[in-house]
């Protein structure tokens, strides 16, 4: 009996020793609930008292109103359950169980130290997208004020085309010069901002991947900016003397034999306008092929070799395909006109444009072994079906050819001097000598 009452003794020591502590956890959990209510209601109430919801549907967060309240009252949970989370560690360690809450405490600590850096991220975010919206605001003004889109279409775009109207003005005027390049200043500015973000935050793990990445971002964008200023520099001075050549050419009077590129005067190509147009994608290829090695990537420059080692190749093919265009086209149309024979120009015309394309692709050494086989077929083909035909159907004007050739040698062999004249039987046998 004596054990009894010294174990109910106890238990009630240990209860009343327990109840300000039990107090302490139930006050803690009253003042939890209130706190986080209150903060609760005050940020649902504040959201929509400021016109969060506009602007939620403005910047896109929400499609409608209805869905920005939706979102206020989610905000409005999570800063709810925000609370209870800090009281929990406290509640926890008021009934004696610290064991459990030091691991929440832990995490709070952690999370506490880590706000200064949050923080500090976060304002220079701000700064820096404030600081780069300015960049971009000046640098597109700037343009706009001395046009530069129309110094830049002057040299790319046909004078003679009517200006677009509807939606394709509409994406033109999106798209212009300025913008493109006021947002390239944009991301320039932002880059570095990013990087001193992520370095504030102090996540290594996360930290230094990105800003590695962005670093070397940042290094290429002096070598962009010089592939661009390459590239339209180069366009420029391709156009100039493409325009200029073009000139010269058309007033040294070569563009007379222009019908040679179109007998049939379905198409409207000039000479002086084909050979500028050549100079200008060759001038330009130049200086696509300086830009990727201004790049200074591995792979671009060995594409950039391999297109100069190539040119020459195209080059003299683009000249042997002209020559062969404008040498068929010519000869045709002398025979048609000295022999009066259509279908004998038409097919030597034929003939030298296979004989062209043939040679073409064996200068540009596309699949030379197939191409020199079925060219050689072609030609053995012609020939045995000339061989034929001249052997089966033409017998008799063989013999007749071959008469007249026999006569002649005679003829030539009897009077060395080339003077004697034809008797009156040879006239009749011969009469087209």
């Amino acid at each position: 009996m004596d054990q009894l009452t010294n174990a109910l003794q106890g238990l009630w020591v240990s209860l009343v020793n327990m109840l300000p502590k039990l107090l302490g956890a139930l006050l803690l959990l009253l003042l939890a609930w209130i706190v986080a209510t209150l903060v609760k209601k005050a940020v649902v109430k504040g959201l929509d008292t400021f016109k969060f919801d506009d602007k939620f549907v403005k910047w896109g967060v929400a499609s409608t109103k209805e869905d920005a309240r939706r979102i206020f009252g989610s905000l409005g949970k999570v800063f709810y359950y925000l609370i209870w989370l800090f009281f929990i560690p406290g509640i926890l360690s008021q009934i004696g169980l610290s064991n459990i809450a030091a691991p929440i405490t832990n995490m709070f600590d952690s999370f506490l130290a880590f706000l200064p850096n949050l923080f500090g991220a976060a304002i220079i975010l701000a700064v820096g997208y404030f600081v780069a919206k300015f960049v971009k605001e000046l640098v597109q003004s700037l343009l706009e004020s001395i046009n530069v889109d129309r110094w830049i279409s002057k040299y790319t775009q046909n004078t003679n085309q009517s200006a677009p109207s509807g939606p394709t003005q509409v994406q033109a005027q999106k798209n212009t010069i300025a913008r493109v390049l006021a947002n390239v200043a944009f991301v320039t500015v932002l880059i570095p901002v990013l990087t001193m973000a992520l370095d504030t935050l102090q996540i290594r793990s996360i930290s230094v991947p990105i800003v590695n990445v962005l670093n070397q971002v940042l290094s290429a964008i002096p070598n962009i900016l010089i592939a661009v200023i390459l590239l339209i520099v180069g366009t420029l001075i391709a156009t100039f003397v493409a325009n200029l050549l073009e000139g010269l050419l058309e007033n040294a009077g070569i563009n007379r034999f222009s019908h040679y590129l179109n007998p049939n005067g379905k198409s409207h190509l000039s000479l002086s306008q084909v050979i500028a147009k050549v100079v200008q994608a060759v001038i330009i290829v130049f200086f696509v092929v300086e830009a990727l090695h201004a790049l200074k990537l591995e792979v671009l420059n060995t594409i950039g070799v391999a297109i100069i080692g190539y040119l020459p190749s195209v080059l003299i093919g683009l000249i042997i395909l002209g020559l062969g265009i404008f040498g068929g086209n010519a000869l045709s149309a002398f025979l048609k006109e000295s022999t009066g024979s259509a279908m004998m120009g038409e097919t030597v015309k034929y003939l030298l444009y296979i004989l062209t394309v043939f040679m073409t692709l064996d200068q540009l050494k596309f699949a030379s072994t197939i191409v020199t086989t079925a060219f050689l077929f072609i030609i053995g083909g012609l020939a045995v079906a000339f061989a034929l035909a001249f052997g089966l159907g033409g017998k008799e004007f063989a013999k007749h050819q071959l008469q007249k050739l026999d006569h002649k040698i005679d003829e030539e062999t009897a009077n060395p001097s080339g003077d004697a004249e034809k008797t009156e039987a040879e006239e009749k046998l011969y009469p087209f000598e």
